[in-house]
């Protein structure tokens, strides 16, 4: 089994670890959520809020590109024909942000939805779709970098503040998962305000770089964008990161 198929399959999900958190999962197609909520708010109706969400969420997405197909396959900003939902609005900002087209936005935007939908719901709530996550926690928690073959993979971790919260923390890949990189980091991790925007911009950087030497211009351009606090880039043996990215050892 090669590194890309282990993380398709969220074997990486085996070491969710917050000690205070419940943790469950909610899917539907291609969507494929892991989901932790303090355990002194946890109920099992919570799953089905959930589960509706993602199809509300999905079914509208998926007739909006029935009606403009471009929003799925553009890899450029787009502008959207009218009554675009919700969701396809955030993607398309993100996406115009970022540089990129809507899709990048994809798994950060519905995470955010998700988790902002059970928020009032409970106290402390972690939305995690393929390595994108939606972070609404009062606690410090340790995101951990799997990058593929690099020696840094599952041995860093990056630090997230209460102050910092709620967030979104995404990463994108051009040598581990299934999603379309132009690039070849090993792993590229954005920290921002939003989810959608750190998704959509993590694969612009990520775009960016093919070897060590391009660190400075992914830098460069997640300096530009509002809203992006932190970049951790990582390629082999080795690895740049700006902004507020404090690095653990694991």
């Amino acid at each position: 089994m090669n590194t890309g198929d282990a993380h398709v399959q969220r074997n990486y999900r085996r070491l969710h670890s917050g000690s205070d958190l419940k943790y469950f999962g909610v899917g539907l197609k291609e969507t494929d959520l892991a989901i932790g909520v303090d355990k002194g708010s946890f109920a099992e109706d919570l799953i089905v809020i959930c589960e509706r969400e993602i199809r509300r969420l999905r079914g509208g997405l998926e007739d909006f590109i029935t009606v403009q197909p471009d929003f799925m396959t553009s890899l450029v900003p787009i502008t959207l024909l009218p009554g675009a939902p919700g969701l396809a609005v955030r993607m398309s900002q993100a996406g115009w942000q970022a540089g990129v087209g809507p899709m990048a936005a994809v798994a950060g935007a519905l995470a955010q939805a998700v988790g902002q939908t059970l928020r009032s719901r409970v106290n402390e709530v972690i939305v995690e779709n393929g390595g994108d996550l939606y972070i609404d926690t009062s606690k410090s928690r340790l995101v951990s970098v799997y990058a593929g073959r690099s020696p840094f993979s599952g041995k860093i971790g990056v630090r997230i503040e209460p102050g910092e919260s709620p967030l979104g923390i995404c990463t994108s890949s051009g040598t581990v998962g299934p999603s379309l990189s132009f690039g070849k980091a090993d792993a590229v991790v954005i920290k921002g305000s939003d989810a959608a925007l750190a998704d959509a911009v993590a694969t612009g950087a990520a775009n960016r770089i093919q070897t060590p030497d391009d660190f400075t211009a992914a830098i460069e351009y997640v300096q530009k964008i509002p809203g992006i606090t932190g970049i951790l880039a990582v390629v082999g043996e080795q690895l740049a990161a700006w902004g507020n990215m404090e690095l653990v050892p694991l």
